[in-house]
This record gives structure tokens, C-alpha cells and sequence, in this order.
């Protein structure tokens, strides 16, 4: 028996013991206390599942970082990597290659509106720094508002946008933002019992946010149209209608945030299609050609692009609209629309994950609500139903938290977790039955959290 990289078993072994060797000695890991940490290797990867470091195959509900919406290792993206790079590896961001100029066609052919001019970046911070720059050269404000729950980035613009304990450490109160409650039913701010009450006052906070900040001086709002690692909380109805109307009446930049919702996650091309909404910027990277190579970038609305053609935008990358990720991203989008997989992920949400996830709520005392769209689900898990007392405290984790992901783990299922939360967020290429597959397995992992109830 092989791996899908042709490894044996024990010759995978072994490569992943000199691998987790030199991991250890060397690589300075994102987001972690390096001295406690214990990460998994990961030899190889097929579709929807990645196999460890002992040559265990798990199924990946993770996506790995929520990006990997065709799957791994999709073999026309592998191939056009390949071909590109035997055509040119590598050209300057100033020069014209038909990679990124096909790229470029291809993302403003499925941009909402006349979104139709895309600067291109090596992912998705650096996607929202150059937004929240052109808006602010765009208006000349500087202000962006943007949500608490929310993520945007690990860069210093980004990071400060961010509204978890992420920002913290790097927050000193001189990045321009202010932040402002989202609506979340499940958690209202507003005292609200129904969606339209929540889209209601979630709306007049964001007016009076706006009053009491002073229009004139903010540039920007930016929101997750459907905010991922903070939760998967959908917006109700009418909130982002609202707040383009309100971006209009007080001259501000809308940006929509798509990083992680975009390219199919939802059901859709864009999570905003479901709203029926079109922002002025609109930030995208992961899905664009899932991660194979770093890729994101900016869509930019006709009278934001029109502010720099006789002024230069100042900004750039040396990397920007790299062949090898252009030539992925083409290939991707092709594939995904040659092989309905964004057809795909909507049906799957619709007709199994959604009914799926409510029947293990009935079911699990640990589960408070679930939520999402198309292959994008979060599983909110509580100790008690009636307080909605999560699981782990917000910007922390619990043992109740740990065992429940390593029972997930012993039996083959890979989750994407974030507090108290499990995110069910498979490849847009998921089948029915390997749906049900990680199901099962979750269903047995929840009566680990269960067992931490009241």
C-alpha cells in the first residue's frame, strides 16, 4: 500500500519524523507559544482527505485553513502549475503575462457588479491593507469601521481591523479603527428576539456609530459579508442592504471582505450574491485558487479605480499577479465552473450538511445552534441550552474543547475549531457520502461534550 504521493507507509514515517525533527529546531509557528507546541505533520493529501505523519488518513473538515475549496491536490491545477512553470516561472508585477491578465478576467467576470478592475496581492491581509489604503486616498478620511467578531488579517492594518483577541497584543489605539457590534442573533447586542429586529438596531447602532465618530472622517467600512473564524454568522435580511445605504448617504467606502467566504464557500460565487449587494472594494484570496500557491487580491469599483488614472496608486508588491498563482487561480475557477463545484457546495448545505448538523443538535445537549451556508458551518457548542454558556470562554479554550477535537481526531476527522465553536467547513468538492462520514464521527465526538454540560 502507497499514499497518494507514492510514499510506503514506513518510508512516510519516516520523512515525517525528520521533517517534525527539523519543525521543531527551526520554524517559528504563527499564533502559538512555540515552546509547548506539538504540531501535526502532514505527508500527503487527496481531495477532501490529508494523511498524518503515522500514515493515518483523516478526513479534512477543515479545509486546512477554511481555503482549500477544491480540495487537494486537484490535478488540472497541478497540471497548470506545472505547465506554467515550464513556460515562466516568474515576471515582474509591471510587465503583462496572460496568467494574471486571464486571472483578472476570470475573478471580474464573477464579481458582483462592475467590479470588473483587480489588483492583485499575495493573500488576504495584504488584500485588505490595500483596500483600506485606496479607500482612504479614494475619500481622504482615514477612519475605517469594521466589527468586533470579525477577522481580517495578521498584518498591522489588518490586525487592528480584526475584532478578536488577536488584535490585543498589537493594539495601540493609533490604527484609525473603530469598532462596532455586528448583528448575531443568537448573541444580540440588542436586546432583539427576531431577525428583522436584530437587522433593525444592529442598523441604527452602525448610524449612530457614524453620527458619534463623525462622518466626514471615516473612510471605510469593512465587513466579513458572512464573517468566518468569528462565528459563521450569517447576516439577517436587509443588514447589508442597510448598510450600503448608509455607506451611500454619508460618502463612505464599503468593502466586503471576501477572503474566506468567497469562491463557492457559500453556495455562491460570492457570499455577498446572497444579498444581492455590491460594495465598492471587495477583497478576496484562499478559494481564488485554494491556496496553492499565495494569491489574493483586490476588485475594484469603476469610481475608486477612476481616483488613481492620473494619480499613482501608491502601493505594490514584487509578487503581485505571480504567474505560478495567476496560472492556479485560472485554473481553479475553470474547474470549479467546468465541474459545478460551487453548484455543488450550495446543494450540499441545502439537502445534507445543514439537515445534518440540525438533527445532531436535536440530538446533542452540547450543541446551541448551528449555523451557515453551502460548505461554511459553525456548531456553536454551550454548557447550558438555557444561559447559552459556551463551552470554552471567549479568546480561550477548555478541556471539554480539547478532548471533543481529539476524540474527533482518534477516529479520522480533522476540524477547524475556534473557542467554543466547531466549524464545519469541508472542500466546495465534498461528497454525500463523505459528508456523512464525518458525521458519524462528530456525532461520537459530541458525546465527549455533552458529557461537560449541565
Amino acid at each position: 500500500m502507497t499514499l497518494p504521493n507514492g510514499l510506503t507507509p514506513e518510508a512516510a514515517r519516516d520523512t515525517a519524523a525528520r521533517a517534525y525533527e527539523l519543525d521543531r529546531k527551526h520554524v517559528f509557528h504563527s499564533w502559538s507559544a512555540q515552546k509547548s507546541l506539538h504540531p501535526m505533520v502532514i505527508t500527503a493529501a487527496q481531495g477532501c482527505y490529508v494523511w498524518d505523519g503515522d500514515g493515518n488518513r483523516l478526513l479534512d473538515f477543515s479545509s486546512q485553513m477554511v481555503n482549500t475549496n477544491i480540495g487537494h491536490q486537484h490535478p488540472k491545477v497541478v497540471a497548470a502549475i506545472q505547465e506554467q512553470a515550464a513556460t515562466l516561472c516568474t515576471v515582474g508585477p509591471a510587465y503583462v503575462n496572460d496568467a494574471r491578465s486571464e486571472a483578472a478576467r476570470l475573478i471580474a467576470e464573477r464579481t458582483p457588479g462592475d467590479l470588473d478592475r483587480i489588483f492583485f496581492t499575495n493573500g488576504g491581509a495584504d488584500a485588505v491593507e490595500h483596500a483600506v489604503r485606496m479607500a482612504r486616498l479614494h475619500t481622504g478620511r482615514y477612519k475605517v469601521l469594521a466589527t468586533y467578531r470579525s477577522y481580517h488579517g495578521g498584518t498591522e492594518t489588518a490586525v487592528n481591523l480584526t475584532g478578536d483577541p488577536r488584535r490585543w497584543p498589537n493594539d495601540h489605539g493609533n490604527a484609525g479603527v473603530v469598532h462596532f457590534f455586528g448583528p448575531f442573533l443568537y448573541r444580540t447586542q440588542f436586546h432583539a428576539t427576531t431577525e428583522a429586529e436584530e437587522t433593525e438596531r444592529a442598523l441604527q447602532h452602525l448610524e449612530q456609530t457614524i453620527a458619534l465618530e463623525g462622518p466626514s472622517t471615516i473612510a471605510a467600512v469593512i465587513l466579513e459579508s458572512v464573517p468566518g473564524t468569528a462565528g459563521i454568522m450569517v447576516p439577517p435580511p436587509g443588514y447589508l442592504a442597510g448598510v450600503r445605504e448608509l455607506c451611500d448617504k454619508y460618502g463612505i467606502v464599503f468593502i466586503a471582505d471576501e477572503v474566506m467566504a468567497g469562491f463557492g464557500r457559500t453556495g455562491k460565487w460570492f457570499a455577498i450574491d446572497h444579498f444581492d449587494v455590491v460594495p465598492d472594494l471587495l477583497t478576496f484570496a484562499k478559494g481564488v485558487n485554494s491556496g496553492y500557491v499565495p494569491l489574493g487580491g483586490v476588485a475594484i469599483a469603476p469610481h475608486i479605480a477612476a481616483t488613481f488614472d492620473d494619480r499613482a496608486y501608491p502601493g505594490g508588491l514584487t509578487y503581485s499577479g505571480h504567474p505560478l498563482a495567476t496560472a492556479a487561480a485560472v485554473a481553479t475557477i475553470n474547474a470549479m465552473t467546468d465541474e459545478r463545484i460551487v453548484e455543488n457546495a450550495a446543494d450540499m448545505g441545502e439537502r445534507v450538511i445543514g439537515p445534518g448538523l440540525r438533527e445532531l443538535a436535536d440530538r446533542h445537549p452540547s450543541v446551541g445552534e448551528v449555523r451557515g451556508l453551502g460548505v461554511f458551518w459553525a456548531v456553536e457548542l454551550v454548557r447550558d441550552r438555557a444561559t447559552r454558556e459556551p463551552l470554552a470562554p471567549y479568546g480561550g479554550t477548555s478541556p471539554a474543547m480539547t478532548e471533543t477535537v481529539a476524540a474527533a481526531k482518534a477516529a479520522g476527522l480533522l476540524l477547524f475549531v475556534n473557542y467554543n465553536r466547531v466549524h464545519v467547513v469541508p472542500p466546495c468538492t465534498i461528497g454525500e457520502g463523505e459528508f456523512k462520514e464525518g458525521l458519524a464521527i462528530l456525532d461520537q465526538a459530541l458525546t465527549v461534550a455533552d458529557g461537560h454540560t449541565v
